[in-house]
């Protein structure tokens, strides 16, 4: 029994160890350092210490605290109190939340915030990643008939990897790929099993839904997709060669159950991405760096040739954490040996994988195909992310080429692929002299020369472990075996914590006085900021401050188009809009702004503009007030209709308009009445809007929320009223005379 547990206790064991400074200094694998390195007014809380900003360790892992943790900071607050997470009233002026398939509303392992404070939960999500992916794949290899010491080999090198080094802290996408190899084992299982073993059948077609919906809701699109290819064409490979074929009803039917369960989440994901602006994304396929370049494959060897982000000397092409697939020098000598000598289905499989993640994943003619002929989803997918089937191939390679070598001992089979990489290796480093003839600087070299040294040690070392194993007697066999192991764990450890941060919870979102005087004197009205280095895009959700700015993909292309207009100064709103997934106001001598509902502007230079007024400041932050900032809610005197939406912007745009009396309105015929009267909100949340009106006769009732299809109004707790677009992105619903109670509310489809 003690026995069965070593893998668990060792995975557990050397999970603990990558996470020691959580355990004994308390620290987060967040990157909240960049929160008060980077951005107002939190460096104004530590500028009389540091005049010049807080050091902080890696500039390009912001995403985590601008995006994953506020998202699901809210989602979780949300279902804490028996509500569902709709809505985002904190960004864009109001925008889908649970469609946002990144908020992972539904995703199993939430239960950890349900039992531990945010902070502590958020952590303890993170330390999962590697230690369930190390654990699922040992089980995985073991059922490939895999010894145990192979088999753990791979799990280590699939938890720690490149791809799971960059994309640790993000909180969704290894939670999405750690469920892969889990899904894998379950088909097998089912593929083995007798068919008159019905309970164990039940239970691993349990299994595979469960795995399959977890790796779903743990939020991030595209690694899901990868990771279903790759299980479809694993099922395939099964189906033709399996003899019988018994149980691949349950296999089907599981899947058939699992499309069915997610279906909660993709119904409404679909319909955002519809409406959202993902097609019109700037991230242009022919930039550099949006396919892994040719040179960066040295990286697999030694991954910090071209410097590294955290050691602010990395002088590759952007971005480092998209173009990094290294699983250690062993396990890549240990791979191409299974690769080149192994002949067995479970290496082609494998062999197959790896290289199809490469063919897709380089500059080929293969994978620009997707983006020449303009495929849906793949088109602004960014194919780089395929190095997490390539990072998961090589750690199954490995593991292969560990237990060819314990079973097989191919002295010159495994010399082959060592003189391999010290061939590859000995070729850098020539380039590395020479590269001068090549128009590289020295000081770019001279990076590539320092962090070349450890990478041929590790080489070194590994190839004489290696031949101390082939030469040792079987007593000593098993303790080189460990050390082999160990070197890996060095190698893969050392690599991660150079990228990753571990940061104080003091710097996760704290309080500085103008984000209180926000809090206090906010109400429902909104904010804005006019300098990128002011409180980021949804750093609002954390502080429930209403914003216009967002930082999300999938913002709704209406609200872009509308934004994108305000800052062109002109009804212009073709694609692109001048912005790339940060939605951020730059003209604010735009009366729109005032329909915006932007009572406050957060600066660090003066705002000379009309109506504008100083009313706080702290340290380089200034906040001022817009005098002429509307009511969230009104009456209107006047209705234009707009034949469509440039219609709609060209008469907003007309001399003399004036949003506060007119209303423009879309898709409205017949009677359109108009009236003054008095409109107020008495409760604001998420997913309501609670409206009290009072006027002497029929009138148009305009909110100043985002219009979206799943959102509907009922009047004094009876009747439904329609919502029409309003003024080219907001609400308007015509309401009787009299007292009356409005309900705005939010639903899932």
């Amino acid at each position: 029994m003690i026995k069965k547990l070593f893998p668990f206790l060792g995975f557990i064991f050397i999970t603990g160890i990558f996470f020691w400074q959580f355990f004994f200094k308390g620290l987060l694998p967040i990157p909240s350092d960049t929160i008060i390195g980077l951005y107002n007014p939190y460096r104004d809380m530590y500028a009389k210490n540091y005049p010049n900003g807080l050091p902080f360790k890696n500039f390009l892992i912001t995403d985590p605290v601008r995006q994953q943790y506020p998202w699901k900071n809210l989602s979780i607050n949300s279902l804490k109190k028996f509500s569902l997470p709709l809505w985002n009233p904190y960004s864009f002026s109001g925008t889908p939340n649970m469609a946002n398939l990144q908020s992972g509303a539904f995703y199993p392992l939430n239960f950890l915030f349900f039992i531990l404070p945010f902070d502590v939960s958020w952590t303890f999500l993170i330390m999962l990643e590697p230690l369930l992916a190390g654990i699922f794949l040992y089980f995985y290899l073991r059922n490939l008939k895999l010894d145990s010491y192979s088999s753990f080999f791979g799990g280590i090198v699939f938890a720690f990897s490149g791809f799971f080094t960059t994309w640790l802290e993000w909180g969704n996408v290894l939670n999405v790929a750690l469920w892969l190899p889990l899904s894998l084992l379950a088909i097998d299982r089912l593929v083995e099993l007798e068919r008159n073993n019905h309970k164990q059948i039940v239970s691993w077609a349990a299994v595979l839904i469960i795995s399959l919906l977890s790796a779903f809701f743990a939020g991030h699109s595209q690694i899901f997709f990868y990771s279903s290819v790759a299980i479809l064409f694993y099922l395939l490979s099964k189906f033709f060669k399996s003899k019988t074929k018994h149980n691949f009803g349950f296999i089907i039917s599981a899947l058939v159950i699992s499309f069915g369960l997610i279906l909660i989440q993709l119904v409404p994901s679909l319909n955002l991405i519809l409406l959202s602006a993902r097609q019109s994304d700037q991230a242009v396929w022919q930039q550099a760096g949006w396919f892994i370049p040719w040179q960066h494959l040295v990286q697999f060897l030694v991954p910090d040739f071209f410097g590294n982000p955290s050691t602010l000397n990395y002088w590759g092409v952007w971005n480092y954490g998209e173009l990094t697939g290294y699983v250690g020098i062993l396990p890549f000598i240990l791979a191409l040996f299974a690769l080149f000598f192994r002949k067995d289905k479970k290496t082609l499989f494998f062999g197959s994988l790896f290289f199809l993640s490469l063919i897709f994943s380089l500059p080929t003619f293969f994978a620009k195909l997707p983006y020449i002929v303009n495929v849906p989803f793949l088109s602004s997918s960014q194919p780089t992310r395929l190095l997490f089937l390539t990072d998961f191939s090589l750690a199954v390679l490995a593991s292969l080429g560990l237990n060819y070598l314990i079973t097989s001992k191919k002295i010159k089979e495994i010399i082959i692929a060592i003189s391999t990489i010290g061939i590859l290796l000995a070729i850098f480093f020539i380039f590395i002299l020479t590269g001068q003839k090549f128009g590289i600087s020295v000081l770019n070299l001279a990076v590539a020369k320092r962090n070349i040294y450890l990478p041929i040690f590790l080489f070194i070392l590994s190839a004489l472990s290696i031949f101390a194993y082939l030469k040792a007697g079987e007593k000593y066999k098993k303790y080189l075996i460990i050390f082999l192991i160990l070197i890996t764990v060095f190698d893969l450890f050392r690599f991660s914590w150079k990228f990753n941060t571990f940061s104080k919870k003091e710097y996760l979102y704290p309080q500085t006085k103008s984000l209180i005087f926000l809090e206090k004197n906010l109400g429902d009205y909104r904010i804005a900021t006019n300098d990128s280095r002011i409180l980021p895009p949804n750093f609002s959700v954390i502080y429930k401050l209403q914003s216009v700015e967002g930082y999300d993909p999938l913002f709704l292309n209406r609200y872009g188009e509308f934004i994108s207009a305000i800052n062109r100064n002109k009804p212009d709103i073709s694609s692109p809009f001048g912005f790339n997934r940060i939605v951020r106001i730059q003209n604010y001598n735009s009366n729109l702004i005032n329909l915006l509902g932007i009572k406050y502007v957060l600066s660090l230079s003066d705002i000379n503009i009309k109506g504008f007024e100083k009313v706080y400041q702290e340290g380089q932050t200034k906040i001022y007030e817009n005098k002429n900032v509307l009511p969230r809610v009104f009456y209107v005197d006047k209705i234009q209709v707009a034949k469509n939406k440039q219609d709609a912007i060209n008469q907003m745009f007309a001399p003399g308009y004036n949003p506060k009396a007119t209303a423009v309105l879309e898709n409205a015929s017949g009677n359109l009445p108009v009236s003054s009267g008095d409109a107020k909100i008495i409760k604001y949340s998420d997913n309501e809007v609670v409206i009290q009106t009072n006027s002497s006769k029929e009138g148009l009732v305009v909110l100043t929320d985002s219009f979206y299809p799943t959102w509907h109004a009922r009047i004094n707790g009876g009747s439904d009223l329609k919502i029409i677009r309003t003024d080219f992105n907001f609400r308007g619903v015509f309401v009787p005379s009299g007292k009356n109670t409005i309900v705005f509310y939010n639903t899932l489809l």
